[in-house]
């Protein structure tokens, strides 16, 4: 039997198949879609060689890791075949993991999970939070690789269709705590997980915002928190003016303010398109966080909770 988390420290690191990442400070998640139907960017970077420069360019720009994807979950995308999917991440990876950098894997796949931790990915980064029959006990079987668990309202084809109801918090802490509570039960360490409330995934435009603005009610689960806002239909539908919805590549500063929003609410990875910028942010955020007062607020008109 094993116990919540909620009365557990949140760790300061991430256990991952080769490297244990320091959570002292807010790491970057780099996206690269090997996709042709992203909603960001799907179709820049299907070649392996378009993919790898773009992989080598974010590395420059600061990002910290690498998370790859062979197939869109934007609302309604098709599954994609498991053979195809292998076929675009295997030749990606097996050059990535020469350069000796964290690379996670986004898939819901058991297969693929497999073959890639296999071949020796460092995270599996599940937007069904290992939920398909089999994928908790591939995880379960590399003694090592870290694990996200996003939060998910039905699947991609249906989940804007017919979006969440009631009281978004809790319907996504609840959610979660029963998928760590799986994994614990499997005997994996809570130092192998992070948590993702899903942003987009099948919520509301109003709920989303609630999760950013009540983030730190995921907290005292005890896990380090992802926050995936980048270019989001959330950002979009905010910025509208006169019915115009900026395209998803014209959302990067609000995906910037999102992110330091997060991290201000206890986020310890940013997973962005944006590397450069949001790399940027975060330096202007930390020079002010080391000379921040250390004193109690005594402004009454002021939260010490942002």
């Amino acid at each position: 039997m094993h116990a919540s988390l909620s009365s557990t420290p949140s760790p300061k690191h991430w256990q991952t198949s080769r490297f244990d990442l320091d959570l002292t400070r807010p790491l970057v998640m780099g996206i690269v879609n090997i996709t042709p139907d992203s909603f960001s960017d799907g179709g820049r970077y299907v070649q392996t060689s378009q993919a790898l420069r773009h992989a080598e360019q974010l590395l420059l720009d600061g990002a910290d890791i690498l998370d790859v994807g062979a197939e869109s979950t934007r609302p309604g995308a098709e599954v994609v075949p498991l053979a195809l999917e292998l076929a675009r991440l295997e030749p990606f990876l097996h050059e990535a993991l020469r350069w000796q950098v964290p690379l996670s894997v986004d898939t819901y796949k058991p297969e693929v999970m497999q073959a890639c931790l296999d071949w020796g990915v460092d995270i599996v980064n599940d937007v069904w939070a290992l939920r398909q029959p089999g994928a908790p006990q591939v995880v379960a079987a590399h003694p090592r690789c870290g694990v996200c668990l996003m939060h998910m309202h039905r699947d991609p084809q249906s989940m804007q269709a017919q979006p969440m109801t009631g009281d978004v918090v809790t319907a996504v802490k609840a959610f979660l705590q029963s998928r760590v509570n799986t994994l614990l039960a499997l005997g994996l360490s809570p130092a192998r997980m992070v948590l993702d409330p899903g942003i987009g995934f099948g919520k509301t435009v109003a709920q989303n915002f609630q999760l950013l603005a009540c983030q730190s009610d995921l907290l005292p689960m005890g896990l380090p928190l992802l926050a995936g806002w980048s270019r989001k239909s959330a950002l979009g539908a905010v910025l509208a003016q006169d019915g115009h919805v900026p395209k998803a590549a014209h959302r990067d500063v609000a995906s910037v303010a999102a992110a330091l929003m997060a991290v201000e609410r206890g986020a310890s990875v940013l997973r962005v398109h944006d590397v450069k910028g949001t790399v940027e942010a975060l330096k202007i955020w930390g020079a002010m966080q080391q000379q921040a007062p250390q004193r109690a607020w005594s402004d009454p008109g002021i939260s010490p909770s942002l």
